[in-house]
């Protein structure tokens, strides 16, 4: 069987991440692991915090901190946080791991033997305000393509093209705000893009054929407009630095690798950790290296998508040794927040750490992923967040499981009571039941998440209409034995609920799973459903014990609406999804 290894785009060390970071790449991710994970495939499921880089040593010396110390902090932070959103990473590593340094520095190594880098002479930003040279986002300054006023001197977050300190208009130094500004030379090393071009439109033309249109129109974009040789060494404190062995020069004037030439090598070695951690677990190469049976999925937003389309995947050809690459990209636009795109840089838009602060994770999960910016951007507001939530998760899933169960106790106590046999009324809903459930894991192993979100609230929708059609509360008057059968035939419902619902909302899913006393063994370690199962509906035998749950979804006020736009900047402007 196939084995799926599955990263997310790294989340930079700088700061809590928020709810567009989520939702871009670590909880779409986590949904295809706990998906694929359930069907009784072999997965790893790999992220790490993105630790170099000018961000993190300007968030440090804001902090008061070493970057080591800011580094250590905000790992610690951002796992937490994860950990409370039920992101399910095998590993969750670190770049300033001396996993990537050793990977990273034999990447480098391999292609300077193969030609593919080489030290060249470049003119660079020099402050003599702050007595150093101002690489990347140390500059900011006014995006020569698109006129946005804070570009940095790496990306412009508005046009997301790639830029050069040098590129800006107006720039000025991100640590004092000094205008006062020259250009020195100095030396850096190269990766010749320009030579791995062919081979990486080959690699292209070949495996981009199923990829979403929003990653391949990146890619191809990139590609169209000729790929630049670019420098992968900077000038920094913090990072993995630059082997003696075989640029001493460079090593002794304290150059380190670009953060995008180590940072998606930090996959590799954040897997190499995992291993390292365990000896009982297979080597890391084993998933990287020379590998057939393995197929490797990325989740990203589309800021991402070049460099790992482009840059990474010239780096791997470039090594010249059977690397595992990509075979399909997950990539998602945008996430906009009245007005403007959620960013970290601004504190625009909500962080996952009040989020977790402001209500269960599964309440976030389930409308960040129902409302997944797959293809074009999506806009938030607390009014949709709020109906959406209410409706779906309060009144269709949540109300369901309450009076089925509720009413079951009352009248037959806490036992599931026999009844009838199963009528039409039943063989249709498992019918119909059994074809949803196609719908929705096709929805999921294509990666279309919306889809397999709505057809998920489909089904529990159906469960409500069949309580609803069947009416236990009027039966019981005159038919017990049919009010018996329909309350038991509900509550496996709620036992399927709890298994196919786990990959979207797993903390409410498991809630739903442990409701049954005295469970058989079979039942207890019941897989992903089969077709013929759903049809029959008769997991759940006549005298299984359970246990009526608490509300498992308080509805959101009016009151909370209004409090949290103001806690949150947010304004008037009428926004949609």
């Amino acid at each position: 069987m196939t084995r799926h290894l599955i990263t997310s785009a790294l989340p930079y060390i700088n700061g809590v991440k928020h709810l567009g970071n989520l939702v871009g790449s670590m909880l779409p991710a986590d949904v295809y692991a706990r998906y694929l994970r359930a069907r009784g495939h072999e997965v790893l499921f790999v992220c790490a915090t993105d630790e170099h880089g000018t961000p993190a040593e300007l968030a440090a010396a804001a902090a008061g901190l070493t970057v080591a110390e800011f580094c250590a902090q905000a790992h610690a932070t951002q796992k937490a946080i994860y950990d409370g959103f039920g992101l399910s990473f095998d590993v969750f590593g670190r770049t300033s791991s001396h996993q990537n340094i050793e990977i990273t520095q034999h990447f480098a190594r391999k292609l300077f033997e193969n030609g593919f880098v080489e030290e060249r002479p470049v003119r660079q930003v020099y402050s003599a305000t702050d007595g150093r040279f101002l690489p990347d986002r140390y500059v900011t300054g006014t995006c020569p393509h698109c006129g946005y006023e804070r570009a940095r001197g790496d990306q412009c977050e508005n046009c997301t093209r790639l830029l050069d300190p040098t590129d800006l208009v107006n720039p000025r130094s991100a640590i004092s705000g000094s205008t006062d500004l020259e250009v020195r030379e100095t030396s850096h090393l190269f990766l010749l893009q320009s030579k791995l071009q062919p081979e990486v439109e080959d690699w292209i033309d070949r495996v981009s054929g199923q990829w979403p249109h929003l990653a391949t129109s990146i890619a191809r974009k990139w590609l169209a407009e000729g790929l630049r040789d670019r420098a992968i060494t900077r000038d920094l404190d913090w990072g993995v630095p630059v082997p003696a062995d075989t640029w001493p020069d460079l090593a002794a004037a304290g150059k380190v690798f670009y953060v995008w030439f180590d940072a998606p090598i930090g996959y590799l070695a954040a897997t190499k950790e995992w291993s390292d951690a365990d000896p009982a677990r297979p080597d890391w190469k084993s998933w990287w290296y020379d590998t057939t049976d393995v197929r490797y999925t990325e989740f990203m937003g589309k800021d991402n998508v070049p460099f790992h389309t482009v840059m990474f995947p010239a780096t791997e050809l470039g090594v010249r040794e059977p690397w595992k690459m990509v075979d399909y990209i997950k990539s998602f636009s945008w996430l906009n927040y009245y007005g403007g795109k959620f960013s970290t840089s601004e504190h625009r838009g909500i962080f996952t750490d009040d989020a977790l602060e402001l209500l269960p994770a599964d309440y976030w999960r389930y409308f960040m992923i129902a409302n997944a910016p797959e293809s074009d951007d999506v806009s938030f507001s607390w009014e949709l967040f709020a109906s959406q939530t209410n409706k779906d998760l309060a009144d269709v899933l949540g109300n369901f499981v309450n009076r089925v169960l509720t009413f079951c106790a009352k009248r037959f106590g806490e036992q599931l009571p026999a009844g009838s046999a199963p009528g039409a009324a039943e063989h249709e809903l498992g019918k119909r039941l059994s074809q949803l459930l196609a719908d929705y894991e096709r929805h999921l192993d294509e990666i279309e998440l919306r889809k397999a979100t709505a057809t998920l609230r489909t089904m529990w929708s159906l469960a409500n209409e069949y309580i609803n059609d069947k009416a236990p509360w009027t039966q019981i008057k005159t038919e017990p034995d049919a009010a018996a059968l329909t309350l038991r035939t509900a509550a496996n419902l709620i036992f399927l609920f709890g298994v196919i619902s786990e990959p979207v909302i797993p903390t409410t899913a498991a809630t739903l799973r442990s409701l049954w006393h005295e469970q058989e063994p079979h039942i207890a370690g019941l897989g992903w459903p089969e077709g013929h199962d759903v049809e029959a509906l008769s997991w759940l035998q006549p005298g299984t014990g359970f246990t009526v749950p608490p509300v498992l979804f308080a509805k959101i006020t009016d009151d909370e609406v209004s409090s949290w736009r103001s806690r949150f900047g947010a304004d008037d402007r009428q926004v949609q999804l």
